[in-house]
C-alpha cells in the first residue's frame, strides 16, 4: 500500500506544530524582557495611527504698528529719528525730507531720540537740509553725540527737553588698505571733520579749534548748558492748564 505525501513549499506550517518565521503567531527576535521585538513588548503605532496636531497661525495685531505710527507723524510733517545714523537711514531720511518739502512749505518738525551718526551719513543730512524750503525744527531728547550734532545745527530751530543731553566727540573711523589710500583716505576724512566742525562754530559763534578741543575730549552738555554753548535755543516746556476759580 503507497502513501500519497505532498511536499511542504516555502514556510507552509504543519498542522499542529509549532509557529515559524511570517507567521503570525511567530514572537518576533528573541531577546530579553520588555525590550523591542519581545512577546509582550507594546506595539509601535503607524504613523498614520499618531494624531497630528492642528497648525495654528497667531496674528500680531501690532504687526507694522511702527509704521503705521511713522505714517502717522510724517502726515503732520513730523519726523522721527532715533539710534544710529549710517548710510541707508540717511537715505531713508533724506527721502521722508525731500518728500515733505515738495508737499508743501509748512514747517517740519524733527526729533532726535538718543541719536548717533556715522560722519559720512551725518553730511548728507546736512546737505538736505541746506536746500530745503520749508523751515525745519529740531527737538533733542535722550542723548546726541558726535556728528549728529551736525544734523542738529543745519536746523534754523533747535529746542532740547529738559532731559537731553550734548556730547561732543569725534567720529570713530576704521579703514584699511596700502599706505597710499590710507593716506588719502585720512585727508578725505579730514576734510569732512572740517566740514563738521567749520558748521559747529558757524552756528554757536565759537572758534573751530575750540569745537575740535571739545570733541577731543569728550566734551558734556545738558539741555541748560547747550543752550548757553549755542546749539540750541531754548528748552521745551509744557504749558501748565490755566486753573479755575475755586479750584484748589
Amino acid at each position: 500500500m503507497t502513501r500519497n505525501s505532498t511536499p511542504l513549499q516555502g514556510h507552509a506550517r504543519i498542522p499542529g506544530g509549532p509557529p515559524r518565521p511570517g507567521d503570525p503567531e511567530w514572537p518576533g527576535i528573541p531577546g530579553r524582557p520588555d525590550t523591542p521585538f519581545t512577546p509582550g513588548w507594546p506595539a509601535t503605532p503607524s504613523p498614520a495611527e499618531v494624531p497630528v496636531s492642528p497648525t495654528r497661525v497667531w496674528m500680531d495685531p501690532h504687526a507694522g504698528w511702527r509704521d503705521q505710527l511713522h505714517d502717522r507723524l510724517l502726515q503732520r510733517r513730523i519726523v522721527m529719528v532715533t539710534g544710529i545714523l549710517d548710510d541707508d537711514a540717511a537715505a531713508r531720511l533724506s527721502a521722508q525730507l525731500m518728500t515733505l518739502d515738495a508737499d508743501g512749505k509748512g514747517p517740519v518738525r524733527l526729533e532726535l531720540q538718543n541719536m548717533r551718526a556715522e560722519l559720512t551719513a551725518a553730511l548728507t543730512v546736512m546737505g538736505i537740509l541746506d536746500v530745503m524750503r520749508a523751515p525745519v525744527h529740531a527737538c533733542v531728547s535722550g542723548e546726541i553725540s558726535g556728528p549728529s550734532l551736525g544734523v542738529l545745527v543745519s536746523c534754523p530751530h533747535r529746542s532740547a527737553y529738559p532731559n537731553a543731553s550734548f556730547v561732543l566727540t569725534e567720529p570713530k573711523l576704521t579703514f584699511g588698505g596700502t599706505v597710499t589710500a590710507l593716506g588719502a583716505h585720512e585727508q578725505h576724512v579730514t576734510r569732512m571733520l572740517d566740514t563738521l566742525y567749520y558748521r559747529l562754530a558757524e552756528v554757536t559763534g565759537r572758534e573751530v579749534d575750540e569745537i575740535r578741543d571739545d570733541a577731543r575730549h569728550g566734551r558734556s552738555l545738558t539741555a541748560a548748558q547747550a543752550i548757553g554753548y549755542g546749539l540750541v535755543q531754548e528748552q521745551e516746556t509744557s504749558a501748565r492748564p490755566e486753573e479755575s476759580p475755586g479750584q484748589p
